[in-house]
This record gives structure tokens, sequence and C-alpha cells, in this order.
């Protein structure tokens, strides 16, 4: 079943919302800076063309004080926006029973566009 929701959300939006976080990651690792932003990016990039079936948990690193300042920086940058836009879908989806599904994978975006850092996807 996992597969057939993951082939239904990649050809209604998944691809093109992972091609918009590689696009976005590539921008952000061009700086030295910008390189740990990046690499959290690609984790959205992961989750977002394959959404059912992935776990998202804690306990990579970076781990304790460095994951809280960097989740900071993160979400004052653009973590907020990237979260309040998948909010913003899953609730849309989440309108008709059909879309709950959809509707949930955008919240499981969502809690990691908000605190990436600390986390792993399996």
């Amino acid at each position: 079943m996992n597969v057939l929701l993951n082939i239904v959300w990649v050809v209604f939006g998944g691809l093109m919302i992972a091609i918009e976080y590689v696009i976005s990651s590539v921008v952000m690792m061009l700086t030295i800076v910008g390189i740990p932003f990046g690499l959290q990016t690609l984790k959205l990039a992961v989750v977002s063309l394959w959404p059912f079936g992935t776990v998202v948990a804690p306990g990579s690193w970076p781990s304790g004080c460095l994951a809280g300042v960097m989740n900071v920086i993160w979400w004052c940058v653009g973590g907020l926006a990237i979260a309040l836009t998948h909010l913003g879908w899953g609730l849309l989806f989440c309108i008709s029973i059909v879309g709950i599904p959809f509707g949930l994978q955008h919240f499981k975006l969502m809690r990691l566009a908000l605190l990436p850092f600390g986390k792993t996807v399996a």
C-alpha cells in the first residue's frame, strides 16, 4: 500500500517538491556556511520524494546544544516559511477523507522542516 501511495504522491506533486528542495540545497551549498543547511534540505528532499514508509527519528549529528543553535538559525532563515507551507497543504488535504494520508505526510514534513537538525530519516 505504501508503494501505491508513494507513486500517487510523486505523480501529484511530490517530485516537484523534491526538485525544489534539491535546487535550494545546491544553492545553499555554494557557500561553506550553507553546507549544513543544504544537507538538512536534502533530508527534506528525501522525505518529500518517498514519504510513505519513511520514519523521521531523533538521533543524528549534531546533537545537544549545537543542534539547538542550528535549529534556531534554520527556523529564522527559512524553516518557518517551509513549515507553514506544509501546514497549509496538510490542512487542505485533510478536508477530504481521500486526502488525509497525504495531509499527514505534509504534517510529517512540517515537523521535519521546523527542527531538522538532530533528526535522521530511515
